[in-house]
C-alpha cells in the first residue's frame, strides 16, 4: 500500500495535467459508469491528498474520492501515445492532451461536500500538507497524548496521523530513539512534537524524490533501495548506530522493525 508521499505526488501530477480544465471521465471497466456521468465535462478545481486518500474536487461541488488500497495504481500517458482501452481500467480522466487511468482501487466514489467534510474531520493531520499555524501539529500532539495505545500503533492509525505506513513508522521511531511499545500518554509533548516535525521532514523528501529515504546522510541523494533506511527490512543485521541487532516482530498484524538498543 502506498504511503502518503506517493499519494501527494499523484495529486501534484493530476493538478499539473488537469487543474482548471474541463475533463472527460468514463469507466472502461463499467463499474464507475454512473458516477462518471456526474462529473464528466466539468472542470477540476483542485486535487488534494490527505494521507492515503485522494480528493478530486469538481466545479459542480462534487468530489471523486480515491483510496488505492493494496492494488490500486494510477497510470499517466499523453494522448498521442494512447493505448487500446482495457476492461481493467476503473476510471479514466482525459482531455485533448493527457490521460490518467486508475486501476484496482479499494475506494473510488463520487461524494458531495458534506460527505467530504465528514471524512476530512475523521482523518488525522497529514505531514505533507502546509501547516503555517501549527494547527495540524497540535491536533497530532493532542491525539497521541490522550491515547493509551502504543506509539507504534498510533503512527499507523490514519485517524491520528495520515499517510504514515510501515516504512515511515519504523524509521521515524528509530530516528527519535523511541520504543514502539511506549504508550502515547507516556510521551512528553516535546517528544511528540519532534516525531511530527521529523515526519514532515522525511515525507517532504519523499514527495520531492519519490523515494522513502530516511538515513540522515543520504537525504539529499538517491541511494540504492537497500541503503535508504536505518531499520526497515534490516532484521538480523547490525544496527547502523549501535552494536545491537535490528529485530522484527508483529504488531497488530503488521511487521515492525526496530532496534532495542537504540529505542529504549
Amino acid at each position: 500500500m502506498p504511503e502518503g508521499h506517493s499519494v501527494q505526488r499523484i495529486a501534484n501530477q493530476l493538478n499539473k495535467l488537469f487543474k482548471g480544465k474541463p475533463v472527460l471521465v468514463d469507466s472502461p471497466q463499467g463499474r464507475f459508469s454512473s458516477e462518471a456521468e456526474l462529473i464528466t465535462g466539468h472542470n477540476i478545481k483542485n486535487v488534494r491528498a490527505i494521507g492515503k486518500q485522494l480528493f478530486i474536487d469538481f466545479d459542480n461541488k462534487l468530489t471523486c474520492r480515491v483510496h488505492l488500497g493494496i492494488y490500486g495504481k494510477w497510470r499517466f500517458v499523453a494522448r498521442d501515445k494512447e493505448e487500446t482501452l482495457t476492461g481493467a481500467v476503473r476510471v479514466r480522466f482525459f482531455n485533448e492532451e493527457n490521460i490518467a487511468d486508475l486501476r484496482g482501487p479499494t475506494v473510488c466514489e463520487v461524494i458531495d461536500t458534506k460527505s467530504v467534510k465528514l471524512i476530512e474531520k475523521r482523518l488525522g493531520p497529514d505531514p505533507t500538507n502546509p501547516d503555517p499555524k501549527q494547527i495540524q501539529q497540535a491536533k497530532f500532539v493532542d491525539r497521541v497524548r490522550s491515547s493509551k495505545s502504543a506509539i507504534g500503533l498510533l503512527l499507523m492509525n490514519q485517524d491520528v496521523i495520515s499517510g504514515i505506513g510501515n516504512v515511515y513508522r519504523a524509521e521515524i521511531l528509530f530516528r527519535a530513539g523511541v520504543s514502539p511499545h511506549v504508550l502515547g500518554n507516556q510521551l512528553s509533548e516535546e517528544k511528540i512534537v519532534s516525531l511530527w516535525e521529523d515526519s514532515v521532514k522525511l515525507m517532504k523528501v519523499g514527495v520531492r524524490t519519490g523515494f522513502m529515504i530516511t538515513r540522515e546522510e543520504l537525504l539529499t541523494k538517491r541511494p540504492k533501495k537497500a541503503d535508504r533506511n536505518y531499520v526497515y527490512k534490516r532484521e538480523g543485521l547490525p544496527c547502523l548506530r549501535c552494536s545491537g541487532t535490528v529485530v522484527i516482530e508483529i504488531m497488530a498484524t503488521r511487521k515492525l522493525y526496530w532496534c532495542p538498543g537504540c529505542q529504549r
